[in-house]
């Protein structure tokens, strides 16, 4: 895959990056509902006030975190120097590799989100190829 191949995975990386963070941010309940359905996003909420505003602001924050990382895919997406996007892709690939890890270790404990995990798992691993 040539430079053109490195930029067009990086965009289109990017675009699902910044669509999902503006997603996350502005419409956390929504996202969660088409996620992972009504009844888990309820359980999935929180049942205090004061829990409720803590899990949104910590969606918030990740879905800011996602935009800024689909952002900078956006502006390595043209740089034209073959080692660094050797370096690069290979980070990319060991991040989604060790994302589809933290949720076969982490998430199969919870059991509201366990019947999600082989979809979110070939997902992530097909992300890092």
């Amino acid at each position: 895959m040539g430079s053109s191949g490195f930029f067009l995975v990086c965009m289109l990386h990017s675009v699902i990056a910044l669509t999902c963070g503006a997603l996350m941010m502005f419409f956390t309940n929504e996202v969660t509902v088409c996620g992972h359905g009504i009844e888990v996003a309820t359980k999935l909420k929180g049942s205090t006030s004061h829990g409720q505003l803590l899990i949104q602001t910590s969606e918030s924050f990740s879905g800011l975190l996602l935009f800024a990382v689909g952002f900078l895919l956006f502006m390595v997406a043209f740089v034209k120097d073959r080692e660094f996007q050797i370096f690069f892709a290979k980070g990319c690939t060991s991040l989604h590799v060790s994302v589809a890890f933290w949720r076969v270790y982490f998430e199969q404990k919870l059991e509201d989100l366990a019947h999600d995990l082989p979809r979110l798992v070939v997902g992530d691993i097909a992300l890092a190829l």
